[in-house]
């Protein structure tokens, strides 16, 4: 199973979008400051997780999650 996830910044207005077959282990690399592209944005708290069975179908949703569209979408649905 892959996880398509949100995340967003409890001290910055930053929003971040990823994919990942083993959750737990990707929140922990990133609110430990070991992802150099959320490092400056840390301590982050989940908001949205969307389970896909092939990493195909997961990679299209967290494409559109990251488009202009997507991310209308997400600050209209779940902010």
């Amino acid at each position: 199973m892959y996880t398509v996830y949100i995340l967003k910044s409890r001290v910055k207005k930053y929003l971040y979008v990823g994919l990942t077959s083993n959750l737990e282990e990707r929140l922990k690399r990133h609110n430990n400051g070991w992802e150099r592209t959320t490092k400056a944005y840390r301590p982050f708290d989940l908001i949205c997780t969307e389970q896909y069975k092939t990493r195909a179908e997961a990679r299209k949703r967290e494409k559109y999650l990251k488009s202009g569209c997507g991310k209308e979408w997400i600050k209209t649905e779940l902010l």
